[in-house]
């Protein structure tokens, strides 16, 4: 049975850096990955996602240039690096697998387990 566990959410001053991460258990990680955040009334977000070799990457406009997906497959853990954080980046951020392409990578019907999410609050 797949599991994917997020960490390292918590409370930060804008303009701070947090560092996600998402560890699977079960099977190997060698699966496109991605982050999410849930929108009231509706699919959840798409954050950004990478390859299973970590060599392309797809990022939503509002977290280009701040956000780093990158993934260590040998410890079978991927990563958020979030930087600038702003008040608007606050959330529950899930990460997900998906058997598809980066080229599907944006919505969540692609993806096949989800983690329960971990808390991030950014202060003004």
């Amino acid at each position: 049975q797949v599991q994917l566990v997020e960490a390292g959410g918590g409370l930060v001053q804008a303009g701070g850096s947090l560092r996600l991460s998402c560890a699977a258990s079960g099977r190997s990680i060698s699966y496109t990955m991605g982050w999410f955040l849930p929108a009231p009334g509706k699919e959840r977000d798409f954050v950004a996602a990478i390859s299973p070799m970590g060599d392309s990457t797809s990022y939503a406009d509002s977290v280009k240039g701040r956000f780093i997906i990158p993934r260590d497959n040998a410890k079978n853990t991927q990563y958020l690096q979030m930087n600038s954080l702003k008040p608007e980046d606050t959330a529950v951020y899930s990460c997900a697998d998906s058997l598809y392409s980066l080229s599907y990578s944006l919505s969540r019907r692609y993806y096949s387990n989800w983690g329960r999410g971990t808390q991030v609050t950014v202060s003004s």
